[in-house]
Formats: structure tokens, C-alpha cells, sequence
């Protein structure tokens, strides 16, 4: 039986999410957790079942029309029916929307315990630990969970992907009984969606409340486009209806993990370092040299961004040529 189980959702494919996940699983199976199997929910992306059975030692699809479309109901009577006899005690889900609503809910239903955004997630001895963020990114709290399995849901793009082990693990198919949900969704709106998503973005230009309006965003598109990178903004640039609020990085907004993000004119509030900390290197532009974005950043310029931006991207656009 194994001891850890991942679960992702097929309709969001193999992303660099679902890489982290396997990563982390792979770090509790060195560490004694047990075998890894990977559990997807409704019909995998073209190639996933097979890249993730190079990643842990078995795969189980559960499939069945009910599933297609995700509900948080229809995909905890799967899991609920299937994890029982995968004998996990560990599961680990991703930081994408729906593995953030399940997870408290799923490990309701197994009897056990949970946690959302942790870090890092270990064993010691028969104790499942993890590590999340407290006081809003000033200190790292470590919780045990009592109750087995522990169910967690962890900054899964900020870890490191799982590698190949070498094999390539069989992949099952499992049907579930799925019974109708109390309620149906009315109507889906789909936003649209240009380049890469934000979360998988390895650069990101991000822009706060210090630009004063949302006419010098135009400013930080050249530099993103010159880099190559994707747009982001503060919960105050949001708000105040200057960029979509699909740019907000932040605790209420996405969580990135990029190679390089540039921060101008964000002052580093906590909300936001909360959703950009865990980024590789950190570079920021902004007037007020006591800004707390300066205290987290690789790189800084204390000065207006109007100095900065159009000769960096001319500079940016000359090194890409």
C-alpha cells in the first residue's frame, strides 16, 4: 500500500503546479513516507497520465462524465470512494483554486486532518509535519497533524518538480458511483486568457499603487514584452480599476514563484510578499527608500520609475536582439 498520494485535477494537465506536487511527494518517499501514487480526477490531459507515471509509482485515473466539469461535490465522492484503498497517510494537493476548496472537505470525509499553504511538508517517525507562513510572512510556524491521513495543500509552484525516477509506473483506470449533486452550476464565464498564466509565469512585471494611475502600466508592458514576461499588479493597483483584477498577486490574489520578478512602485506590503516571496530573485524600483519591498529584494533602485523603465527596456531590448 502506499503511504503518500497526490491529487490532481486532469482538465489542469501536468503544469508546473502538478510537477511541485510530485516533487514534494518524492521528498516524503526518500524520507521513508512510503510509495507515491498519483490520483486524477476526470480524464487526464494529453500525455499527463503518462508523464506522471515517470514521476511516482502508480497512477489511478478516475474517470466518469460527472467529472468532466468540475464540483467540488462530484470530485469528493471520487476521492472519497478511491483514497481509502490507496491506504495514504498523506495527501497532497496543489495551491490551484479547486485543491484550495477540497481539501479542508476531503480530509473532513477521510477522518482526518489538514492544512493549507504550507512550504514544506516532512515525516517524523509515524508524524506528518508542515510548514506554513505566520504573522503575515514574518515567521514560519510548524504544524504536526494528529488525525491520519493529513490532507495539505502546499505552494506547489515554489517546490522543486519531481524527476524522472527511471521507470514508468502503470496507470489505472477506476470507476466511481457519483450520485447528483444538490446543485448544478448555472453559467460559467470564461476570462480571456493571453500568453502564459501568471502562475506559471517564470518573469513577471509587476505594478503598485506608486505609478499613480493605469496610463505608466502601458510603461511596464514594454519592459514586460522586451523581457519576455507576463503582467502583474498590486491588490491597490486592482482595486482601483486600473489593471483586470486577474493580475493581483498577493494572499487574496495569485501566488507566483517566477525566476525574476520586478516589483515597481509596490511598497512590499505583507498581503502582497505573501504571494510573490517565494520567487527566485526579486528586483524593485521604488522612491521611498525605507519600503519594505527592499528588505526582501536581490536587487534595488531607489528612484521614479519614469527613470528607470524606459531605459531598462531599451537596454533589455538591445541585449534580446
Amino acid at each position: 500500500m502506499s503511504n503518500v498520494a497526490i491529487v490532481l485535477f486532469g482538465e489542469l494537465g501536468l503544469d508546473r503546479a502538478a510537477q511541485g506536487v510530485a516533487g514534494a511527494a518524492q521528498g516524503l518517499k526518500a524520507a521513508g513516507a512510503g510509495d507515491v501514487t498519483a490520483v486524477v480526477v476526470g480524464s487526464a490531459a494529453d500525455g499527463m497520465a503518462d508523464g506522471l507515471a515517470q514521476l511516482v509509482d502508480r497512477v489511478v485515473v478516475v474517470s466518469d462524465p460527472a467529472l468532466e466539469d468540475y464540483q467540488p461535490e462530484t470530485a469528493l465522492q471520487a476521492l472519497s470512494q478511491v483514497l481509502p484503498g490507496v491506504g495514504a497517510t498523506t495527501v497532497l494537493l496543489g495551491n490551484d483554486i479547486y485543491s484550495q476548496e477540497i481539501t479542508p472537505r476531503l480530509a473532513a470525509r477521510l477522518g482526518g486532518s489538514s492544512l493549507a499553504d504550507a512550504m514544506e511538508v516532512t515525516v517524523e517517525g509515524d508524524s506528518v509535519r508542515a510548514t506554513r507562513s505566520a504573522y503575515g510572512g514574518k515567521a514560519l510556524a510548524v504544524y504536526e497533524l494528529k488525525r491520519s491521513p493529513a490532507v495539505v495543500w502546499v505552494r506547489a509552484r515554489a517546490l522543486e518538480p519531481g524527476l524522472p525516477t527511471g521507470g514508468q509506473a502503470a496507470v489505472d483506470e477506476r470507476a466511481v458511483q457519483i450520485t447528483a449533486p444538490g446543485l448544478a452550476i448555472v453559467e460559467r464565464k470564461a476570462e480571456a486568457q493571453e500568453g502564459v498564466r501568471l502562475e506559471d509565469a517564470q518573469v513577471i512585471v509587476s505594478g503598485g499603487r506608486g505609478l499613480g494611475g493605469p496610463e505608466p502600466f502601458e510603461v511596464l508592458r514594454g519592459l514586460a514584452d522586451a523581457m519576455g514576461a507576463e503582467m502583474g499588479a498590486s491588490r491597490a493597483a486592482c482595486d482601483a480599476g486600473w489593471v483586470p483584477g486577474s493580475w493581483q498577486v498577493g494572499q487574496t490574489g495569485k501566488k507566483v514563484a517566477p525566476e525574476l520578478y520586478v516589483a515597481i512602485a509596490i511598497s512590499g506590503a505583507s498581503q502582497h510578499l505573501l504571494g510573490m516571496g517565494d520567487s527566485k530573485v526579486i528586483a524593485a524600483v521604488n522612491t521611498d527608500g525605507d519600503a519594505p519591498i527592499f528588505k526582501h529584494c536581490s536587487f534595488g533602485i531607489v528612484e521614479d520609475y519614469k527613470n528607470v523603465v524606459p531605459r531598462l527596456t531599451e537596454k533589455v531590448a538591445e541585449l534580446r536582439k
